[in-house]
């Protein structure tokens, strides 16, 4: 094993601003959640849709960062050795159970208020809860308990880890490390030949499996979080190398990034004019869905472009407290916007000044859960950082 030393002049930094920056823009999405009118936990009796447009601009490859950062980190500590699997399930599965168990409880609890009008105490949901209790149902739509909600990243990465390591006993290190991967998307390749992949994907299994967080039946989720994981992985999860990954989207940061803004932007105006989704022909649909994949794509890789760009090397006392305290802010952070969000509703404030309120609220308890986490000893693994 490395020594610290070597392994803090060792880090990409701009993965781990990368990783910040991709958690920060979850929780304001989050946020977001109350306000707009799609279907959430909780909800505002005001909604505002003029949101919509604002929020679907992330909505195609935020999560899809997070899942290409993680492949690359991975493909990082794969070449530095250890044991990779017992520390990633330290790191991921205490953290999970510890937040089905603790953390999520209140936002399926105030999910049944507000839309079930559900009058049992915190206690008695906790007692359903705990038993497994699925009768909370609007029509065929039921609650699931229990229930890992925003969480559900973390057994999703843990599975994609344990696949690839399996791949690895079987097979040897050599697959991720080999250059062959690097070679398959030289140059503008790999601008276009995960647009490709991705619009396949769309056009073969997103109309037929639903978004829904569920681990055994995912199926478009899964290929397209999946091969983000091991696009990081296998072309990102390296050091310098002047004909690999990093070097090319330093080159295609710009195009990428322009492209991306046309798509995110001109995609669902251009849908809008046309009288939505359901109102193309069936070759239109088609071509729609495939258009889709390069707004999965390319803003990662303009994101990893320009972080190895401007975010390299730049390290000191905020990279290293934010990367520690991002996990701990993620377990809590959505069960406070629930419960913050369920009560400054009731105070009648103006909804910039309720939103305000909500935004500082989460910070504060996300500040608070970090400082406790980090410095009671016990609580370390349970918040998902390293112990002692």
């Amino acid at each position: 094993m490395p020594a610290p030393a070597q392994r803090a002049a060792d880090r990409l930094t701009e993965l781990d601003w990368l990783r910040i920056g991709a958690f920060a823009l979850l929780i304001l999405y989050h946020l977001g959640m109350f306000y707009v009118p799609w279907d959430w936990h909780v909800k505002s009796p005001h909604p505002v849709p003029a949101l919509e447009r604002v929020m679907s601009l992330s909505s195609p490859w935020r999560m899809s960062l997070l899942f290409a950062v993680s492949g690359a980190a991975t493909g990082l500590m794969l070449q530095r050795g250890g044991p990779l699997m017992r520390e990633r399930s330290a790191r991921l599965l205490l953290p999970l159970v510890f937040g089905m168990a603790f953390v999520v409880p209140p936002q399926p609890y105030l999910e049944v208020v507000e839309k079930l009008g559900y009058e049992g105490s915190y206690l008695d949901f906790l007692a359903r809860y705990y038993a497994g209790d699925d009768s909370f149902c609007r029509g065929r739509d039921c609650l699931h308990l229990p229930t890992w909600n925003h969480l559900w990243f973390l057994p999703y990465l843990w599975v994609y880890t344990a696949i690839v390591m399996l791949t690895v006993r079987l097979f040897g290190r050599g697959w991720v490390t080999s250059t062959r991967w690097q070679r398959l998307t030289t140059g503008w390749r790999l601008l276009w030949l995960p647009c490709l992949l991705f619009a396949l994907e769309r056009q073969q299994l997103l109309l037929a499996f639903e978004s829904t967080h569920n681990l055994t039946r995912d199926w478009f989720n899964h290929a397209l979080y999946g091969v983000m994981f091991l696009l990081g992985l296998t072309l990102f999860g390296h050091r310098d190398d002047p004909h690999g990954a990093w070097a090319v989207a330093l080159r295609l940061r710009r195009w990428a990034l322009g492209t991306s803004v046309l798509l995110l932007v001109g995609m669902p105006m251009v849908l809008e004019a046309l009288g939505g989704f359901e109102a193309l022909p069936g070759w239109g649909r088609q071509a729609w869905l495939a258009l889709g994949g390069a707004r999965h794509w390319l803003p990662v890789l303009a994101a990893l472009g320009y972080a190895r760009a401007h975010l390299r090397g730049r390290d000191g006392p905020w990279r290293r407290t934010l990367t520690e305290a991002v996990f701990p802010c993620y377990i809590v952070h959505q069960t406070v916007i629930v419960v913050a969000a369920h009560h400054l509703v009731r105070l009648g404030w103006p909804q910039p000044l309720e939103a305000a309120g909500l935004l500082a609220l989460t910070a504060a308890a996300c500040a608070a859960t970090y400082l406790l986490a980090r410095h009671i000893g016990w609580l370390r693994p349970w918040f998902g950082l390293a112990r002692r």
